[in-house]
């Protein structure tokens, strides 16, 4: 279904601008303005309609028809009213259904947004009443504020397309598995050590192999229980050690294929740096870097690099990261920072790490090492969106 009264083109946030406010103006006279709790057994609609009094709730089973319906509904009550409708605004928090039903209303004439959860303002109260019809009005005052240009009732995130979104799934897989593959190992290691036996690396090509002549330090076989149980971890292994693979070298060929094409142009790029693998390139690009960014405090702000102060009266104190932003890559960038540091000794960031961390002291180093990867994701934003190269940085030759 349609919307009818929709016009053929809505005005639209463009990627650069920033999401706290709606530069939309809003005429609430001919707007339909709804938001949805969302959860897995129902979906509970709150609204606002234009002459009606009453502002309605419907709860209904998850299903994006039956929500398009509701709104359908409430637009015809508004027209029979006396009303014009030329706009349907939609709002619901971010979560487990991530961004598909965004996507799915946007087709159908809806103009959907989707809330980030923590920068929607709560009661403060020790105790205090929650439902979904409490929650539905909550989310309804800071859409409305933000619809109004208002700042400060809550941020929206962009909505990715599905062609984004599936670009980062390699990534995070291997992310999964790698781990996967470190819990199998540590198991193996731990069983083998209650015997005594500490020599045996299970990630070696014929490990599996050498599992049979495996024996105790009393020069007993293993038992044929805990040697069954290897065996099974060891075939385990194996398929995760396989799968990082076929990720891996499915990544390497699309790289070679569409070398010249946005994403996979800038982790060729990135790449060149000394100190920057591939892995780490993928995982930058399509988790930040390929993003349309406001500038550069919103790249930093993403990343989760930003401090959180604290500050009343005269008490002044850093509680550290926010810890708002994106964790995969807030923990890359911790990492890269100190890998930098060994691989570009003579860059213009690692001279300014090192002039401020002179006093040696292992809590300034890991001060210091978090606003060093502030600085360089921020350096690295720059490089791959408008070439401004990083001072004094080594860069492999082009291939």
């Amino acid at each position: 279904m349609e919307c009818r009264d929709a016009p053929a083109e809505r005005p639209r946030l463009s990627p650069g601008q920033a999401l706290s406010r709606s530069l939309v103006a809003l005429d609430q006279n001919s707007t339909i303005i709804a938001v949805v709790e969302l959860s897995q057994s129902s979906w509970l609609v709150g609204g606002v309609v234009p002459g009606i009094e009453r502002q309605p709730h419907k709860k209904l089973e998850p299903s994006p028809e039956r929500l398009l319906a509701v709104l359908h509904r409430w637009r015809d009550e508004a027209v029979r009213a006396g009303g014009t409708i030329t706009r349907i605004a939609l709002a619901f928090e971010a979560g487990r259904d991530g961004f598909w039903l965004a996507r799915w209303l946007e087709a159908r004439g809806v103009e959907a947004h989707v809330i980030h959860p923590s920068s929607v303002a709560v009661s403060r109260e020790h105790r205090r009443a929650k439902t979904d019809r409490l929650d539905t009005e909550l989310l309804k005052r800071g859409f409305l504020g933000w619809l109004r240009g208002e700042r400060g009732h809550c941020s929206m995130a962009r909505v990715p397309t599905i062609v984004e979104e599936d670009a980062k799934r390699p990534n995070r897989e291997r992310d999964c598995l790698v781990g996967e593959r470190t819990r199998i190992v540590n198991r193996i290691k731990s069983t083998l050590a209650r015997l005594g036996i500490r020599n045996f690396k299970p990630t070696l090509r014929k490990a599996a192999e050498r599992l049979a002549t495996v024996h105790t330090p009393e020069g007993m076989p293993l038992p044929p229980n805990t040697l069954a149980e290897l065996q099974r971890d060891m075939a385990r292994l194996g398929v995760v050690i396989g799968q990082i693979r076929q990720i891996e070298e499915a990544r390497q060929k699309r790289l070679d294929q569409q070398h010249e094409t946005g994403p996979h142009a800038m982790v060729r790029l990135l790449a060149r740096i000394v100190g920057v693998g591939v892995e780490t390139a993928d995982l930058l690009v399509h988790e930040v870097l390929s993003r349309p960014m406001r500038d550069r405090r919103a790249v930093a702000r993403y990343a989760g690099l930003t401090g959180s102060p604290d500050e009343s009266g005269t008490k002044r104190r850093e509680q550290g990261l926010a810890r708002a932003g994106n964790a995969r890559v807030r923990r890359t960038m911790i990492q890269l920072a100190w890998r930098f540091l060994r691989f570009q000794k003579e860059s213009a960031l690692a001279l300014w790490y090192r002039a401020r961390t002179a006093d040696s002291r292992s809590g300034t180093r890991k001060t210091m090492v978090v606003a060093l990867a502030h600085k360089l994701i921020i350096a690295l934003w720059r490089f791959v969106t408008t070439g401004e190269p990083l001072e004094g940085v080594v860069l492999r030759p082009a291939s």
